[in-house]
């Protein structure tokens, strides 16, 4: 009987949390997934990282270390019917087991709301343990109810050190497994098509090798590799397999004023099928982030191009992502106000709940005004040029700079008026 082949990704599938790379954070020792374990204190959870990090096989770990049945779905192909048949097995379950079982959904960002809505009860209830797997951001495509009774845990990227211990690993496995002595010096041409999915690697050192098995080639070069690997090269995979890079490549090149490197990005993107909206969400954020108040009609460019997209659709969104990218990159630089709500959220954690001054409470009823609420509060409109000299902070904050401006022509001429009406009450910082 001819012996079943295993294909070499699923033979090198960690089995223990130590056997896991690159995630050592959620992993290693006290981290929040071996606790969980350990304490068998499981909850909902969303997986969030690229393809080839883990996700699945996490799952599959935590539900069998914990005495879980498993349950999977894919998001791509299941809807609500089969969602609701697991559900009812799983609630049958728990009359015997008293442990629920755990429902993983693959790709869970695909369902959509009536769908995510459907494993709400559920998950509610306790009849199961969710845990999704996403590649996109957790916050804009997992429902809030669903997210807010979810731990979310983010899996990173696998590093380049990992990616070739993974290649080293794949290598020596089958030459066990074929009886072959196969070496590969220079791993960086598998390691550059891998994208870092760990998945991927795996498959393409086991089909380069495959490739040269009945050869007489022992030592494998990057032209031998190449060979093999053509095809696929540049190949831009819509589904997340260099979701990450070319996003990140693009917001950089955008945020560093080169329009020439955001167009070809933006390319790379929608030559691969890359969904526009989530294309005009990221420009719409990196608006504020980067842009900010150094050029406010930015915001408004990138958020009529969010609308536009929605409404034209391909082929012809690609005209107006590709007029609101040059916009962006080539707009002029603050983050000064992401900087200053990131300080002030800092210091209201630092400082707690200060009270607010008598004079600028709210004073709706006779007894709050007899407790001098809005006592002495002093209105901008009456006074010239609309301001007054007025204390807004809190007493024990008096002073403080969160909103510093920036060194640009907008933000240099709110510098001036600031000190002009404060009279250097807010100093610059050192």
């Amino acid at each position: 009987m001819k012996k079943q082949h295993i294909p070499l990704a699923e033979q090198l599938r960690p089995k223990t949390l130590d056997q896991v790379l690159g995630q050592e954070h959620l992993t290693g020792y006290n981290s929040p997934v071996r606790k969980m374990l350990e304490n068998d204190t499981l909850n909902s959870l969303i997986f969030w990282g690229p393809p080839g990090t883990g996700k699945t096989t996490l799952a599959e770990m935590i539900s069998e270390q914990s005495g879980r049945k498993f349950h999977k779905l894919s998001a791509v192909s299941s809807g609500v019917k089969e969602v609701r048949e697991v559900i009812e097995e799983a609630k049958k379950q728990n009359l015997f087991s008293g442990k629920p079982p755990v429902l993983f959904i693959d790709e869970i960002h695909r369902f959509s709301k009536s769908q995510q809505d459907s494993l709400l009860h559920a998950v509610e209830k306790g009849w199961v343990v969710l845990i999704g797997a996403t590649t996109e951001n957790p916050s804009f495509e997992v429902v809030s109810a669903l997210l807010s009774r979810s731990q979310v845990f983010v899996l990173k990227p696998l590093e380049y050190e990992k990616l070739e211990t993974l290649a080293d690993l794949a290598l020596h496995q089958f030459n066990e497994n074929e009886n072959s002595d196969f070496k590969i010096e220079d791993k960086t041409v598998l390691i550059q098509y891998s994208g870092g999915d760990a998945r991927k690697l795996i498959n393409a050192v086991e089909w380069v090798l495959n490739r040269f098995k009945n050869s007489d080639v022992s030592d494998i070069s990057s032209e031998d590799i190449r060979s093999v690997l053509q095809e696929n090269m540049v190949r831009y995979d819509k589904n997340g397999e260099q979701h990450y890079d070319i996003i990140s490549a693009f917001i950089k090149s955008m945020r560093g004023s080169d329009p020439n490197a955001a167009v070809y990005w933006l390319a790379r993107m929608l030559q691969g099928g890359e969904d526009i909206k989530f294309i005009a969400r990221r420009m719409l954020i990196l608006a504020s982030e980067d842009i900010g108040l150094a050029n406010p009609n930015a915001l408004v460019m990138a958020n009529s191009c969010f609308q536009a997209v929605q409404i034209i659709g391909n082929p012809e969104a690609r005209i107006i992502l590709s007029e609101t990218a040059v916009y962006l990159a080539v707009s002029p630089k603050s983050n000064t106000t992401y900087s200053a709500i990131n300080e002030a959220m800092a210091l209201v954690r630092k400082t707690g709940n200060l009270p607010v001054p008598l004079h600028l409470r709210n004073a709706p009823t006779k007894l709050m005004k007899d407790l001098d609420y809005g006592k002495d509060y002093q209105y901008a409109h009456a006074y010239e040029r609309h301001f007054v000299d007025s204390e807004f902070m809190p007493e024990e904050l008096s002073g403080t700079v969160l909103y510093d401006p920036g060194n640009n022509a907008t933000e240099r001429k709110i510098r001036e008026e600031q000190q002009k009406k404060w009279n250097n009450k807010y100093q610059k910082r050192k």
